[in-house]
């Protein structure tokens, strides 16, 4: 009878675990105490994880730039394709913490400059800030545009730039172009227009300065609202482009996300480099020094031209006026210099621009842009931001500098901005995510408990199930 009532008891047990665990997995309550937890420690203010490591990233981000030399100059005055030669990495270590960090709003906003540092790593780099690169003379062009319907001053500046022997393509050293260096044209232009910088850099004042104050929303209020930009310089949009839309400030400053990330889910990033906000989408689970992470990378539709993604027609400079998929006129927030953004070696750009430029490789797994997220923290684990300058080149008549050249977009350079979590900054990260994932799993682990017990009971049934043989069964069938 005592037998009995342990093996019924196991079968009661066998189903009291099953129906526990199954209910808690339906619904949710482990789940939605560890999400419950994560959000509210996922916040922009004093004292928590998530604001010391918006304030002061600890995983270390290098800027990479690759540049672009011209090989044949005498025969794209000509008229023939431009060939080019791809130089680098010169790589810095880029320094970039928050400063001036004022809370707002009873704490619902915060408001923050980001001061970018570069300072060069030799160790990392194939080449020497002093080697030389050939590549358009981008300031000769930014003047001969402005100027060129001006009769008078476009004459003028012809023949100032004969006699000082300023040609359509230049040498200049890599960290001239890059950082500044005082350019003649421009100096001669300043005494005409005192508003002038005779300085000329691709990076020219973003060295050791920020890029306008933002104003962040700490996220205390609404989780997927963490470290969205409320404003930059003041405005909540902006007004370089023709449409409202396209004005739109979004998401983040792509640095940090919204924890509790799902794969169904649209990222936002402002990125002040393109003047404009963009989005990117889920493509693939990947893991990163053991931690899972979610692949998210902009899509093709994100720089389609207005044909493909009519939303883009805003993008558009002035209105009407579009390049093509792939690419940016960046013009309107660089001063009106004829700058064009896209995505290193024209990936994803229409082919033209591809076959306009000899040595264009356009390879997904070194020229996309993507980002790896946790997706219970939203903490960045891995990302590379890639992004082309180039310069509209087309013969001008007044000109003869610009001979019989091309209408063509000219690759300049291209940088690539990449940060890995670093491994202190993982072991932190682990304790967390073993931690949820042992919360979240106990449901699965009772419906285990309860599996094993119900093979018990099965077990201990066949076994008190079976008729015992009788003593004269017992006997052997051949006596001796």
């Amino acid at each position: 009878m005592l037998k009995s009532c342990c093996i019924y008891s196991t079968g009661v047990l066998c189903i009291l675990f099953l129906i526990a665990g199954i209910s808690l997995v339906m619904s949710h309550i482990f789940s939605n105490i560890v999400y419950s937890r994560i959000k509210s420690e996922v916040v922009l203010k004093n004292g928590t994880d998530a604001f010391a490591a918006w304030e002061n990233p600890p995983p270390p981000v290098y800027m990479q730039f690759y540049f672009f030399n011209l090989t044949n100059p005498t025969e794209v005055l000509a008229g023939q394709k431009p060939a080019v030669v791809e130089l680098g990495p010169y790589t810095y270590r880029e320094y970039r913490p928050m400063e001036n960090v004022n809370f707002l709003e009873n704490g619902t906003e915060v408001e923050a400059v980001n001061p970018k540092t570069y300072v060069f790593e030799p160790s990392m780099s194939k080449g020497t800030e002093q080697d030389l690169i050939r590549t358009v003379n981008i300031p000769a062009m930014i003047v001969m545009e402005k100027v060129k319907d001006i009769p008078f001053v476009s004459g003028m500046v012809a023949n100032y730039m004969k006699g000082e022997d300023i040609g359509l393509f230049t040498t200049i050293p890599v960290g001239d172009l890059l950082w500044g260096y005082d350019d003649k044209l421009l100096e001669m232009v300043k005494k005409i227009e005192t508003s002038i910088d005779p300085v000329f850099g691709l990076f020219h004042k973003m060295n050791g300065t920020n890029d306008g104050e933002y104003v962040f929303n700490t996220g205390s209020q609404n989780y997927q609202n963490f470290a969205k930009v409320e404003s930059w310089k003041g405005q909540s949009s902006l007004n370089f482009w023709t449409s409202d839309q396209c004005n739109m400030i979004n998401g983040t400053n792509g640095a940090s996300f919204h924890p509790i990330i799902t794969k169904s889910e649209t990222l936002y990033m402002f990125s002040s480099d393109l003047c404009r906000s963009l989005y990117a989408t889920y493509e693939k689970e990947v893991w990163v020094k053991n931690l899972p992470a979610y692949r998210f990378v902009p899509p093709y539709e994100v720089f389609a031209n207005r044909t493909i993604n009519p939303a883009n027609a805003g993008f558009c400079v002035p209105a009407g006026n579009c390049l093509g998929s792939g690419l940016l006129n960046v013009s309107p927030c660089k001063q009106g210099a004829p700058i064009i953004m896209s995505s290193p070696h024209f990936y994803q750009a229409d082919d033209k621009f591809v076959d306009d430029v000899i040595g264009m490789k356009p390879r997904k797994e070194y020229h996309e842009t993507a980002i790896d997220i946790n997706p219970l923290t939203g903490v960045v684990v891995r990302a590379a931001k890639r992004l082309q300058v180039n310069v509209l080149v087309e013969k001008i008549e007044v000109f003869s500098q610009t001979g019989d050249v091309r209408t063509l977009v000219f690759p300049v350079m291209y940088l690539n901005e990449s940060v890995v979590i670093d491994d202190e900054s993982v072991k932190k990260l682990l304790t967390v995510v073993v931690a949820a994932d042992v919360v979240i799993n106990i449901p699965f682990m009772i419906i285990g408990v309860g599996i094993i017990l119900g093979i018990v009971f099965m077990a201990l049934m066949c076994k008190h199930r079976r008729p015992e043989s009788s003593p004269a069964e017992r006997e052997p069938l051949l006596k001796p």
